[in-house]
C-alpha cells in the first residue's frame, strides 16, 4: 500500500486537457440551494457547536448561538439549513423542544451515542438563528414514530400568522409573527432509519401526510420533499414517481456518501493513495446517480417541476481515534476538497434537476466545514472550497465541453479534470476547476467564447500532502490564495492546475 507520504516529493507535469465555455448560450440557473447544509442532533453539531447556551460566559453568543460560526457561516453564504436530522428526526418530537427550558422532557439519542438530550435547542432556537444567518430554514419531519396530527401542528405552529391554537402557543412562547418556514422534509431514509419500509408503503404513507400539510406560509406554499433513495436504489425513485401524485411532492431527496467500505471506512488522515482514489471513485459516482435518477424523474415529471434534492452528501471516515464512535467526528483534508469541488461541480452541471442539496454535517461531525473545540472554531478545507464557488449561486450554468485525462493508479482510471462555468447577473464569468490527479499537474487550454469580459483572476485551494488539514494550532495551514498560475493569449487560456488542487477563474 502506497502511503500519501511518498507522494510528496517532485510532481510531474503534463499537458492533457481543453475546455471550451460558450458564455452567450446558457439557460439554467444554478439555485443557491444547492450550498445548504445539515445540522443534525449528532455528536457536537448542535451542542457545542452552534449551540453553546445562554449562560456560557467563556464563548461569545447571541442567545446561546455562537457568534464566531454565525459570522463564518454568513460568510459563506449559506442558503439553507437542514435540521433536526438525519435519523434523530423521526425520533424527535417537535413539542419536546418548546416552552420554559426547565420544563422540557429530556430523551435518549438512541442512533447517536446513546446521550441525553435535554431539548435545550429547540424549533425556537433553530428558526430564530435560521435568520440570523439569513438562511431558508428545512425542517426534517417525524414520520417514522410521529402523528400526521403532530406535523399539522407543527406547520401550524411555525407558518400560520391568524388565530389558532399552534399559533397562540407559539405567542404564549414569545414568538409573535410567524417563521414561514417553506421547505419540509417527509420523514428521511424511510428505507431504513426512519421506518424500513418499501417504496410503496413509504408513497401512501407520504401522500397521507403530505395532504394534511396545509399551505400557511404564503402565496408560494411550502416545498415537500419525500424521502428519496440510497445511492443506486433506483427502483425507490421509479416508485415514488409512479405513486405520488405531482400535486403533493415538490421534491424528492436522494442520499449518497463517499464512503471507501462500510464495514472499515478507512482513516480521515494519513490515509494511502489507493483509499484517496476509491474515495474519489465513490465522489465521482454521484455523476452516474444525479444522471440516472433524473431520467427516471424525466419520464413521469417531463417538464421538470420536481427537483432532485440531495439533502446528504460528502465523505464518511472512521471517526478520529478516541472519540465516541456514535459522535462521527473525523478530520477534513484536502481530500474533502476534492470531493466538495467535484460534487459542486456535478450539481451545477445537472442545475436542471438538482435545485438544492445539504453536505453533511455543517460541524464537527462527517464534513464539516467547521470545527469547534470549546471557545476555538477553525475552517476546514471544504469550508474554504465552499466559500470560493459561492459566486456560482444564482448564476446562469454555461454550457462547456470537457475533452479530459485520466487519473491512473494500479490499472484503474479516473477522471483528472472536473469543471463548472456560469455567468452572474453582471455578465461576468465563473469558472471551476479541480485537478484530482495526486501525483501529476494537469494544463488546461481553456476557451472562454461569446463575453466581451476579459480581466482574469483566479484563486486556488492546495496544499503539499493530500492528507494535510487544519488544526487548533495551525488554522490556517490550508486556506485560499491568488493563483497566477495562467497564461492568457486571447479568449484562450493555458492554466496549470497542481496535483490536487481547486482552482476559481473570474473573467470579469
Amino acid at each position: 500500500m502506497l502511503l500519501l507520504a511518498a507522494l510528496t516529493p517532485a510532481f510531474s507535469q503534463q499537458t492533457d486537457s481543453r475546455i471550451i465555455v460558450n458564455a452567450d448560450q446558457g439557460e439554467h440557473t444554478i439555485s443557491r440551494q444547492i450550498y445548504g447544509h445539515f445540522a443534525e442532533h449528532l455528536g457536537r453539531c448542535v451542542y457545542g457547536g452552534f449551540y453553546v447556551g445562554e449562560d456560557n460566559t467563556d464563548i461569545p453568543n447571541t442567545n446561546g448561538i455562537r457568534n464566531d460560526v454565525i459570522k463564518a457561516l454568513k460568510e459563506l453564504k449559506v442558503p439553507n439549513l437542514r435540521w433536526p436530522g438525519g435519523c434523530f428526526a423521526d425520533t424527535y418530537h417537535w413539542k419536546d423542544g418548546i416552552g420554559p427550558k426547565a420544563d422540557r422532557p429530556t430523551i435518549v439519542n438512541v442512533w447517536w451515542g446513546g446521550v441525553t438530550e435535554d431539548n435545550s435547542f429547540g424549533t425556537h432556537d433553530f428558526l430564530n438563528m435560521c435568520e440570523m444567518l439569513d438562511a431558508e430554514p428545512y425542517l426534517a419531519a417525524n414520520v417514522g414514530s410521529g402523528e400526521v396530527q403532530e406535523l399539522i401542528d407543527w406547520v401550524q405552529y411555525v407558518n400560520h400568522g391568524g388565530v389558532s391554537p399552534m399559533s397562540d402557543l407559539r405567542k404564549e412562547n414569545g414568538r409573535e409573527e410567524p417563521w414561514g418556514v417553506k421547505y419540509w422534509g417527509v420523514g428521511n431514509e424511510a428505507w431504513g432509519c426512519g421506518g424500513n419500509m418499501t417504496p410503496e408503503y413509504y408513497a401512501d404513507v407520504y401522500k397521507k401526510y403530505a395532504t394534511f400539510m396545509s399551505t400557511w406560509r404564503n402565496e408560494e406554499g411550502i416545498f415537500r420533499i419525500a424521502s428519496g433513495a440510497s445511492s443506486g436504489d433506483y427502483k425507490w425513485t421509479e416508485v415514488l414517481m409512479q405513486k405520488l401524485p405531482p400535486s403533493l411532492v415538490e421534491g424528492l431527496a436522494l442520499h449518497h456518501y463517499s464512503v471507501i467500505d462500510w464495514n472499515n471506512k478507512g482513516p480521515a488522515t494519513g490515509f494511502s493513495e489507493e483509499q484517496y482514489f476509491t474515495t474519489m471513485q465513490r465522489a465521482l459516482h454521484m455523476e452516474e446517480l444525479v444522471t440516472r435518477h433524473s431520467t427516471i424523474m424525466d419520464k413521469y415529471d417531463p417538464d421538470q417541476r420536481i427537483a432532485l434534492v440531495v439533502d446528504e452528501w460528502g465523505g464518511w471516515y472512521n471517526v478520529e481515534p478516541g472519540t465516541n464512535p456514535g459522535f462521527l467526528y473525523q478530520q477534513n483534508t484536502m481530500r474533502d476538497a476534492m470531493i466538495a469541488g467535484t460534487t459542486l461541480n456535478i450539481f451545477h452541471n445537472h442545475a436542471d434537476r438538482v435545485r438544492m442539496a445539504n453536505l453533511a454535517q455543517t460541524i464537527n461531525v462527517l464534513q464539516a466545514v467547521l470545527l469547534t473545540d470549546e471557545e476555538k472554531m477553525i475552517l476546514t478545507p471544504t469550508y474554504h472550497v465552499m466559500k470560493m464557488y459561492n459566486v456560482h449561486q444564482d448564476a446562469q450554468l454555461l454550457p462547456l465541453t470537457l475533452q479530459n485525462v485520466d487519473y491512473e493508479l494500479n490499472g484503474q482510471k479516473l477522471p483528472a479534470i472536473s469543471a463548472s462555468a456560469s455567468k452572474d447577473a453582471d455578465g461576468n464569468v465563473h469558472v471551476s476547476l479541480v485537478n484530482i490527479d495526486a501525483k501529476n499537474a494537469r494544463t488546461v487550454s481553456l476557451t472562454v467564447r461569446g463575453t466581451e469580459k476579459g480581466s482574469v483572476s483566479g484563486t486556488i485551494l492546495q496544499s503539499a500532502n493530500l492528507s494535510d488539514h487544519n488544526t487548533f494550532d495551525n488554522p490556517d495551514k490550508i486556506a485560499p490564495k491568488t493563483f497566477r498560475g495562467f497564461q492568457k493569449n486571447g479568449d484562450q487560456l493555458t492554466v496549470t492546475l497542481p496535483p490536487f488542487s481547486v482552482v476559481v477563474l473570474a473573467v470579469e
